[in-house]
This record gives structure tokens, sequence and C-alpha cells, in this order.
């Protein structure tokens, strides 16, 4: 194992302490990826209850996560892989961008906790592999720029209530097998 790669295991090992989930776990178990889709719109309830939202002086860049769920479909695991990696590593530098730009502590709390959520579904993702070989942070997804803190929490909530929720349920149908992914009941 390359040095590299190590280093991204544990640095994932160490975020994945915190909700005891494994790639695979999170895959097989739909209760987790359930418990994320509620602390994504926890987060966003949360920011918008901040006193006066400032609006940032320089725009975030977010992705454009709306996705149609037919085209969704009708790509590979690999290709989603790859478009969700771009989404999230676009949405971590979006939400550093506007950290740096913050200073009340609600918007700062509330930001912080999402870049810890973004950079480790990031992670999560770099750990599973293709035959493509390693991920390289070279894609230039579709993108809008926002003003907006909220838009930033919006952002993080559609793709995972979106994207991730659906990759890991095509993911479940490869790695998991009958009876062993508890809670693994399907697309709600």
């Amino acid at each position: 194992m390359e040095l590299n790669r190590l280093l991204l295991l544990t640095s994932f090992l160490l975020h994945v302490e915190e909700s005891r989930a494994s790639p695979t776990r999170l895959v097989c178990d739909n209760r987790l990826i359930q418990m994320y889709i509620g602390e994504a719109k926890d987060m966003e309830k949360r920011v918008g209850q901040c006193q006066a939202l400032p609006t940032l002086s320089c725009p975030a860049v977010l992705p454009l996560v709306d996705f149609s769920l037919q085209q969704w479909k009708s790509k590979s695991n690999e290709t989603k892989h790859q478009e969700i990696l771009c989404d999230l590593a676009l949405l971590v530098r979006a939400v550093d961008m506007a950290q740096q730009q913050v200073t009340e502590e609600c918007e700062s709390k509330q930001l912080s906790q999402l870049y810890q959520r973004t950079h480790f579904f990031l992670l999560l993702l770099q750990a599973f592999s293709w035959e493509a070989g390693p991920w390289e942070p070279g894609c230039s997804p579709r993108s809008t720029e926002q003003s907006r803190i909220t838009s930033i929490f919006l952002t993080y909530r559609q793709l995972v209530q979106g994207k991730l929720r659906f990759f890991f349920y095509d993911l479940a149908k490869d790695l998991c097998k009958q009876g062993q992914g508890s809670g693994r009941d399907g697309v709600r």
C-alpha cells in the first residue's frame, strides 16, 4: 500500500470513529444514510436560526447537485462515484471559503460542523476504489455562485438526500449480502 493511501486510510478512520461507520456499513445499513439526511436537515435549520446571517463578500462556488433519476440510473457506479467526489470537493472548498468570511459564533459553529461532515464524506468516497485508479481532484462539476450561507447548507442536504443516498443504494446491491445489511430496506 503506498504512503498516500495509508495516510488517507488513517485520516478516514479517525473521522469514522465519530459515527462508527465503515464504507460497507454505511452502504448496507440504510439507517445510517437516513441519519445523515436528518443531520443535514437539522444543520440547515440551525444555521437559519442564527441571528442576522451575513451575505458572503466573495460568493461561494457550489456544485449543482440536482439530477434526473433516469439519467442517474444509466450511469456506471464509477461515473457516479467520480461525479459525487467532484461535488464534494467543490463543496468542501466552498465551506472552507465561507468559514474564512464569517465572524459570528453561530454561523462559524454550523460551518465548522458542515466542513467536518463534507470532509468525512469526501474521505469516505475516496476509500471506495475502482480499477480506474485513485481519484484526482481535477474535475469540473456544474456549479453556481451563491452569496447566502444558507445556500451552502441547502446544497449539502440535497447532495446527501439525492446523489449520495441513491449511490449508496446502488452500491448496496453489489456489496451487501441478503440479511447482512441490517436496515437496508430500499430507497424511501
